[in-house]
């Protein structure tokens, strides 16, 4: 492991952010499919919907119980079997026989799911020292963001010559990733022969999730993490390509411009974001990125134009660059030693924003209008700006501010 200089991070996460981008290249390769192969067994749009929405929900629920996992037998270990679920279901979803047999599959990957992305988060947040956090979780998110762009257009020729090949070529990937944790990531509190830097103790025990709670920088990283996913996660998946055909009158193609302006200028941010974090402070981060957020989705309410479409999708690009960052790095702050529990609490506050934000918009959009869906979403994400005005004025990496 190394501390080193200023630019160094730990060499587990840069294995971590390989592991990631490994597992978004494949889940991207796969999403494609899944709403195909489900049309397959001759079920309904509902049941299509259900399919995808099964995944989701129970890596939701199942996250709690990840992090006591994590908490009891280490990061290494929780994350390979997490993988290791996530791929033998995903192989077996695709020689499922039946809509039922297929629909228990993918809810079980989403229990690995949940599984390998707690513990890889909790394994991130205990080797970066503070000094390094924001670049960390950069880094990591970096890896996600690079695998889920390559990943769906790959997945839409695959899906084509057959909707079951996607699913065995995620489960391949899922494997070597799960090699790679297994190889690279051994052994971890030993791999330091130097001490580490100061706040940095890979023996701590875990911090309660009650005195996180307690810890007003962990409830601002929870509100903005809800936001994240209500928009990054579910609105703007959901959303943006109705919005785009019905109220722009434009084809579809102009729905992926907006959303790959918005990959791209992310994966462009996260270059910067994390060091921003690190350096000039977790509050005044988490205030750009919530400021940027909020507006991004205020332009939406305007009177549809192209031009504030694809400005709105950039904008929150950038702003979603630093809502990667600077919560994880409260988040490490509050419980840098195997919290296993407080981490899986901020994971599944993303994924409650993801799994009701589309339910919450599509209401507001059949009832009122878009515009509606999209201010509401605009109040969520100012949620989380409120809570970080709350957070105290103090110094820079490493702080809680």
């Amino acid at each position: 492991m190394r501390f080193g200089g200023r630019g160094d991070l730990p060499r587990e996460v840069g294995v971590l952010a390989i592991i990631a981008f490994v597992v978004a290249l494949g889940f991207g390769i796969v999403a494609p499919a899944i709403p195909l192969f489900a049309r397959d067994f001759g079920v309904g749009r509902t049941a299509v919907g259900l399919a995808v929405s099964a995944f989701a929900f129970f890596r939701f629920v199942s996250a709690f119980g990840g992090g006591s996992l994590v908490e009891r037998f280490g990061e290494r270990l929780v994350l390979t079997a997490g993988l290791l679920i996530v791929a033998v279901t995903t192989g077996a979803a695709g020689l499922a026989g039946s809509f039922p047999v297929f629909l228990a599959l993918r809810a079980a990957g989403g229990v690995g799911s949940a599984m390998f992305t707690v513990a890889a988060l909790s394994l991130l947040f205990r080797v970066a020292p503070p000094t390094h956090r924001g670049r960390a979780a950069a880094t990591w998110q970096g890896g996600f963001i690079l695998g889920g762009i390559a990943g769906p257009a790959a997945g839409g020729l695959l899906a084509e010559l057959s909707p079951r090949l996607p699913f065995f070529l995620y489960a391949g990937f899922l494997l070597v990733a799960g090699a790679v944790g297994m190889v690279l990531l051994r052994n971890v509190p030993e791999a330091s022969t130097a001490a580490p830097p100061a706040g940095v103790d890979l023996d701590a025990g875990p911090v309660g999730l009650r005195s996180a709670l307690r810890s007003r920088a962990y409830i601002a990283a929870l509100v903005a993490n809800l936001g994240v996913g209500w928009v990054l996660f579910g609105v703007r998946n959901s959303l943006v390509p109705l919005y785009v055909t019905e109220e722009l009158d434009r084809t579809v193609a102009w729905a992926g411009a907006g959303l790959l302006a918005g990959s791209l200028a992310q994966a462009i941010a996260l270059l910067r974001s994390g060091r921003l974090v690190d350096e000039w402070g977790r509050r005044p981060s988490l205030l750009l990125g919530s400021t940027l957020a909020t507006t991004s989705m205020l332009v939406l309410v305007a009177p549809p134009q192209l031009g504030l479409f694809l400005l709105s999708m950039a904008v929150f690009g950038l702003a979603a660059a630093l809502l990667a960052s600077a919560p994880a790095a409260l988040v490490a702050d509050v419980s840098p030693a195997r919290g296993g529990r407080v981490v899986a609490v901020f994971q599944m506050s993303a994924d409650l924003g993801a799994i009701t934000g589309p339910l919450v918009a599509g209401w507001l959009t059949d009832v009122a209008s878009f515009q509606w869906a999209f201010a509401v979403s605009a109040l969520v994400l100012a949620a989380g700006l409120v809570a970080t005005l709350a957070l105290p004025r103090t110094e820079r990496s490493g702080r809680p501010a």
